[in-house]
């Protein structure tokens, strides 16, 4: 009877993010890594930034107590709603857990928001500096002096990685924990092993880059959210075409994606772009600037028309209905097994 409420909870937690979101009036687990991520991470830049070993074993402690202190906080609450025969306040702690594990609706009303304001006729300097601004918030590369075709294209390539960091990601690990939940309490559960993966794509998103002193001190953040995004990055290459009005062209497009995604130097954001790139009809990749550094990524889909606002509106579709069949899925397996 526990797993059905604990499975409950989980779908009206899906349902409460579609809906609204996070809510402002609680803080987001995010916020409580991110700062401790950074605090630590400052004082190692600070104090150690010229020595690489050093950096290099301090991201690992940095990464292994970041994800250490997300899974036992989640493991506490679950075993608490367990042992106390689903208490109440435990099961609204799991569901508003739940909820911020998944970003469907910030995702999507953000890239969202940016496509009609590309699509406005009075395309003013203060318009677009408007648009800058908000596909700055959601992109890591620097976008003050792109054009509009940057723009989207930006925002579209950041919308078809974050979905697989933002939900499927999440999903995917929320579901491992249901399902290992089933045969005991005092296994990682969905929120234990949602909190994780929060904690691993933050770790990440904020430290994981390839240069300067990140080069050392993200290097396991990278590396384990590598491996973690593995699993759930292919499930969207083959499923994503089955809500596709392109799944007669199934294999072709799978061929195609996944050899225009391993292109990439990450094993998961190529793979992810290019099947939304192939169903979609556009082109990604190309020059972007990173800091004061020009780097060009791979092209993928070389023949895909450039990227618009209707396309990013339709590639939140495809999202949406890949979800949609995902929860059916998971809720055939949860039921079958």
């Amino acid at each position: 009877m526990a797993e059905i409420n604990l499975f409950l909870i989980f779908l009206g937690s899906i349902g409460f993010d579609f809906l609204i979101g996070d809510p402002r009036f609680l803080i987001h687990p995010v916020q409580v890594i991110g700062f401790y991520i950074k605090k630590i991470s400052d004082y190692l830049i600070n104090n150690c930034g010229k020595n690489k070993n050093i950096l290099f074993w301090g991201g690992l402690i940095v990464a292994i107590s970041t994800i250490g202190m997300s899974f036992g906080l989640g493991k506490l609450i679950e075993l608490i709603y367990f042992q106390s025969r689903n208490n109440f306040f435990c099961g609204l702690l799991i569901f508003f857990g739940l909820s911020s594990c998944i970003a469907t609706k910030g995702l999507i009303s953000s890239v969202k928001e940016i496509a009609a304001l590309v699509e406005r006729e009075e395309n003013n300097d203060q318009n677009k500096r408007i648009i800058k601004e908000k596909v700055q918030r959601i992109v890591s590369r620097d976008v003050s002096s792109s054009s509009l075709e940057h723009l989207l294209r930006s925002s579209t390539e950041s919308l078809t990685e974050n979905s697989v960091d933002g939900i499927f990601g999440p999903l995917f690990w929320i579901f491992i924990g249901i399902f290992l939940m089933k045969f005991s309490i005092f296994l990682p559960g969905p929120l234990s092993l949602g909190f994780s993966y929060k904690a691993i794509s933050t770790l990440d998103s904020m430290i994981g880059y390839k240069y300067d002193y990140f080069r050392y001190l993200g290097f396991f953040s990278a590396k384990i959210e590598d491996m973690f995004t593995f699993v759930p990055s292919r499930l969207v290459l083959i499923t994503l075409p089955l809500v596709s009005p392109k799944i007669n062209e199934y294999g072709s497009i799978l061929k195609k994606s996944y050899l225009d995604g391993k292109k990439y130097d990450s094993p998961n954001a190529g793979i992810s772009e290019a099947i939304f790139a192939y169903i979609s009809g556009i082109k990604l990749g190309g020059k972007s600037k990173y800091k004061n550094e020009i780097i060009e990524k791979p092209i993928i889909n070389a023949n895909g028309d450039i990227c618009t606002g209707k396309n990013i509106k339709y590639i939140c579709q495809l999202i949406l209905r890949l979800q949609f069949l995902w929860i059916i899925l998971f809720v055939l397996i949860f039921f079958i097994i």
